[in-house]
């Protein structure tokens, strides 16, 4: 059993906290979870200026959330919803979890490949609630914690914590008290219930995708996004009748993920815009999900629950630029660089937004970094959940001192990220795609390529786009971001390929690169 003492003492600060902030219970609260949602597709800019994206689309509960609290301007996830959900869940950093591409099918990877490297043996079934279960990482979820402290649960929409089979495909084992429609999938077959979210005639799933629990609105005109709100807000109605004991929400909606198919509610606006159908339909997916923000929000006013009840919106990894989407690659998450599976900007910056009534600053911005794994302590601490344990190391670091302007968890602080994988169909450079690690230090960040040893270096105050590699002009700190990267996937137990040439590893990032392998670029 390994003893979360950081975690343990950012909570005692909060228990003390809460009397401080004039708060007599503990705050419910909710985790807005968007799915595959990038940093520009918004109406409000977490840029520094309005951007043509901003202008396109209309997410007026999003801004009017934000006007309550508080902006994440630099928020970070992993590039794939798996790592990205594991983290969270567990805090612990993608290298350390080894769930490092996503998840389905039992002891099944779901890797692209390329000739020159084989992939790891990685956790393909996700993090797990017990111990024994191959391929997998064991840990104790912050969702538990929650519950075993008094927190009634409720788990909603897309969950992909385990592959089939395994005890974390149902959000249950993890520490849930209600389940609406989580399962071991990452995406849904169909929106429209008009197709039963992916099931037949005789209601049998048709994917592995199709969506489940959401019967009572098979054969209607309710899009999913609209369904998994209504039963949200339902299960928040049974949760009130169990007095004052605080509930956490986790509100983890299936949009704006594939297959883009029009809201009908929204869709004749963007058309009259001049956007073409996919890109219209991918416009409406946006706004429907901001409508789910605003009727949940809604619902905490009406009922009294505003006051006292936290807010935190956050997308799970970057925009999808890398498809067959209009427009091409890059415009989609401009002025950031390529999108889901990459490292690069538009892969892992995310919209983030908290609201904490009595703590966050209406209309404020927070500039400094923060990552997913930082849900885990984050969340404890705004519950007051001072005394755990955990089996797991957790490397997350609360961001409540950002919240309320009593210490900078930033300081000092190296971001890592870590896919040693090939998303779907493997090596891509021109988009950005490929086994790489990762480090952001100040403004800094280093992308690390294993196939050919080759490293990039940006600075993402001067250059957010990623366009400008100046590693050849900084030879020195390149050097010291290769030695912060690779000191901690080692001591992170992390993973690596190995050169199907010669069956040895590829060297981690401080370390020399073989002249051959590199002439196989």
């Amino acid at each position: 059993m390994k003893y979360n003492s950081k975690a343990l003492a950012a909570a005692l600060a909060s228990a003390a906290a809460l009397a401080s902030y004039g708060q007599t219970s503990r705050p419910n609260i909710v985790l807005f979870m968007v799915d595959d949602m990038g940093w520009q597709d918004t109406s409000l800019p977490f840029h520094t200026e309005k951007t043509p994206l901003n202008e396109r689309y209309h997410t007026p509960n999003m801004e009017r959330l934000a006007a309550q609290g508080t902006m994440f301007t630099n928020a970070y996830a992993c590039s794939i919803s798996s790592p990205s959900r594991c983290s969270m869940l567990t805090g612990m950093n993608a290298a350390r979890h080894r769930v490092t591409n996503w998840t389905l099918n039992y002891n099944t990877p779901t890797d692209g490949s390329d000739p020159r490297i084989q992939l790891p043996a990685w956790n393909v079934n996700g993090v797990q609630p017990v111990e024994g279960i191959e391929r997998s990482a064991y840990a104790t979820s912050f969702v538990k914690l929650l519950k075993q402290s008094g927190y009634h649960t409720i788990h909603c929409g897309k969950a992909h914590f385990g592959s089939i089979g395994t005890p974390s495909a149902d959000p249950l084992a993890v520490g849930f008290d209600v389940n609406i429609s989580g399962h071991a999938a990452g995406g849904l077959a169909s929106y429209l219930g008009e197709q039963r979210y992916g099931h037949d005639a005789a209601g049998n799933a048709t994917s592995q995708f199709s969506i489940p629990g959401l019967e009572a609105y098979w054969d209607k005109d309710v899009f999913a996004t609209e369904a998994l709100t209504l039963e949200a807000i339902k299960a928040l109605d049974r949760a009130s009748t169990l007095g004052d004991t605080p509930f956490f929400l986790y509100m983890a909606h299936y949009a704006v993920h594939i297959p883009i198919q029009p809201d009908k509610r929204f869709l004749q606006k963007y058309l009259d815009a001049g956007l073409s159908d996919t890109e219209a339909a991918y416009a409406t997916l946006v706004e429907g999900m901001d409508k789910s923000l605003g009727d949940l929000m809604d619902y905490l006013e009406r009922t009294g629950k505003a006051d006292n009840t936290v807010v935190i919106f956050m997308s799970d990894n970057g925009g999808l630029a890398n498809s067959n989407r209009t427009p091409p690659l890059g415009v989609q998450n401009a002025p950031l660089r390529s999108g889901k599976g990459s490292a690069y900007e538009g892969g892992v910056r995310e919209p983030m937004i908290v609201s904490w009534p009595g703590v966050t600053a209406a209309g404020s911005k927070v500039d400094e970094y923060v990552m997913i794994e930082d849900f885990y302590p984050s969340i404890l601490d705004m519950a007051g959940v001072s005394d755990y344990e955990t089996v797991q190391q957790v490397d997350g670091r609360s961001f409540v001192p950002l919240l309320d302007g009593t210490g900078n968890p930033a300081e000092g602080r190296s971001l890592y990220w870590h896919m040693p994988n090939l998303w779907n169909s493997g090596q891509n450079e021109a988009l950005g795609i490929g086994a790489t690690s990762a480090v952001r230090r100040g403004d800094y960040k280093l992308v690390y390529w294993y196939v050919d040893g080759r490293k990039e270096l940006y600075n993402l105050r001067e250059d957010i786009g990623e366009k400008n590699d100046i590693a050849a002009q900084n030879p020195e700190l390149v050097e010291e971001l290769s030695a912060d990267l690779g000191r901690f996937l080692r001591e992170a137990d992390a993973q690596r390929p190995v050169f199907k040439a010669t069956g040895e590893p590829c060297p981690w990032p401080d370390e020399p690169f073989p002249a051959a392998a590199a002439a196989r670029r």
